[in-house]
């Protein structure tokens, strides 16, 4: 009589070996995108101990010997650069945001295909572009460049206050940086929104097009309400962008601290970025906190922007294509 020996382990089919296989690449996949959550916030949480560690210093009553204050308070010296920040900011995102916007809406649904792919490809280029190379572009080529058009400004506009006074013979004004912004922030805003306006669904579109509306009209009810909170995500991350630039805002604009609306003329207030690159070789001891509080304050303003665009989104995101 011959006695066969059964391996346990060979009983075992592939059908159910796999879903064993399965749920162990789940549990890895979803351990390591929780272990990556984690470090992102451990580092923001990271640096916001640190500015805020090394800003105390500078908020200190006695400033007689701080070299970057000179006497001042630290609100009233942050104060013109927080403001040039924030003006300069809105300008380009004032400039850009209606150029991007058209550029996407003509990549996704007006041009032909092949025009598209290659439009779409050179505004990304953009992308890849350094910021010194915006910088020196914009402060040797296109400002002197602007120079005959802010006299014409002045001339046929000088009774706004955006336009008055004597506007600058060198073109470095502060609607010369937000112009230069406005072409950095250009790329990521376009990109965002075309791929937003690309998300529509088709059968919403056809819906528009078989009532009898034309192509703008379509656009007009079917797309944009669609991809309303995809742009306000590409607009807010563009302004998060110009809010942090550095190098194009300091090569552009003189380091003045001072609290001016006018656009043209050749003082003109600059960004809490420019002025901590400028000084920062040259602080030591509580001028390096000074400048570090700088940075908190913009790192709290940058924050504000982030999560004000993640309230706007999150409020509509089931009805449109932010999801």
């Amino acid at each position: 009589m011959t006695t066969t020996t059964t391996d346990p382990e060979s009983d075992v089919r592939p059908s159910e070996a796999r879903p064993t296989l399965r749920r162990r690449g789940d549990r890895i996949f979803s351990g390591t995108a929780l272990g990556a959550g984690i470090i992102i916030l451990v580092t923001l949480a990271a640096v916001a101990i640190f500015l805020i560690i090394q800003a105390v210093p500078a908020l200190a009553p006695d400033t007689s010997g701080n070299h970057i204050l000179e006497g001042e308070s630290f609100v009233s010296w942050v104060w013109p650069f927080v403001f040039g920040t924030l003006w300069s900011s809105a300008i380009a995102l004032v400039i850009a945001a209606p150029i991007a916007i058209g550029i996407a809406l003509f990549i996704s649904h007006y041009a032909p295909r092949r025009l598209a792919g290659v439009l779409g490809y050179v505004i990304d280029l953009l992308a890849a572009v350094p910021s010194v190379v915006f910088g020196l572009w914009g402060a040797l080529t296109f400002a002197p460049m602007l120079v005959p058009f802010y006299k014409w400004l002045n001339e046929n506009l000088g009774f706004i206050p955006l336009f008055s006074g004597t506007p600058s013979g060198t073109g470095k004004t502060i609607l010369t940086a937000s112009l230069v912004l406005a072409v950095m922030i250009l790329p990521i805003m376009t990109a965002i929104c075309r791929e937003v306006f690309l998300q529509t669904p088709r059968l919403h579109e056809e819906a528009a097009l078989a009532l009898g509306a034309t192509r703008w009209e379509m656009v007009r009810m079917a797309v944009l309400p669609f991809a309303r909170s995809g742009m306000v995500s590409g607009a807010m991350l563009g302004l998060g962008r110009a809010l942090g630039e550095t190098m194009a805002v300091t090569l552009v604009l003189s380091p003045l601290g001072i609290v001016t609306f006018n656009l043209i003329n050749p003082e003109n207030p600059t960004t809490i970025p420019a002025i901590i690159a400028l000084r920062f070789p040259e602080a030591h001891d509580e001028g390096v906190n000074t400048l570090i509080a700088a940075g908190l304050i913009l790192f709290i303003v940058t924050f504000a922007v982030n999560f004000l665009a993640r309230w706007i989104v999150s409020r509509r995101a089931e009805f449109s294509g932010a999801n």
